[in-house]
């Protein structure tokens, strides 16, 4: 697939499987290929057991070879949120303009990488006070487009979600 036509999705385990596997699957009925960044190459196993391979190092991962990125849910967030290069390539997409797309808990990366600050966003009920607390404005929407930040509550959500992301990506890619 060609790179204007890929994004970038973190993975380890414990993430969400529904809140990766469905924009997946979307992004891939849409003409979008998905590669997941990691720690290590290697099988990651979701929250409710479904797998997933990486097929880039996050450290090897580079903004500019994809269009946007994806950020699941789960517990996986809280603990790539501490990886250096996890904040700084969630800064140079949203910095460049591309889609930086987050859902549920999956806002705890951008809330690191300090990109919130007065953006309108949503998650989780859980970490409304970190979205705020990180400058964002938390609206109780099951998808809010604020710029190229698209952000999503829960995987009841998805559908809407899943659509947003096709929709920017359709008419939001800049060349």
């Amino acid at each position: 697939m060609q790179k204007e036509r890929t994004l970038l999705a973190f993975l380890d385990d414990v993430y969400e499987d529904l809140e990766l596997w469905y924009p997946k699957l979307r992004l891939e009925a849409a003409g979008y290929a998905l590669s997941c960044a990691a720690p290590e190459i290697k099988i990651y196993t979701g929250k409710h057991g479904y797998p997933a391979s990486s097929e880039v190092l996050l450290n090897d991962a580079r903004s500019e070879d994809y269009v946007g990125l994806l950020v699941p849910g789960g517990f996986m967030p809280d603990k790539l949120r501490r990886e250096a290069r996890v904040i700084s390539l969630t800064r140079e997409f949203f910095e460049q303009g591309k889609l930086v797309a987050f859902i549920c808990h999956g806002g705890w990366i951008p809330i690191s990488a300090q990109i919130l600050k007065g953006k309108r966003v949503t998650g989780s009920l859980g970490i409304k006070d970190d979205l705020e607390n990180a400058g964002g404005i938390w609206v109780n929407e099951p998808v809010v487009v604020d710029g190229n930040l698209i952000s999503s509550r829960t995987p009841r959500d998805l559908a809407a979600f899943g659509e947003a992301m096709v929709k920017w990506l359709e008419t939001g890619i800049r060349h």
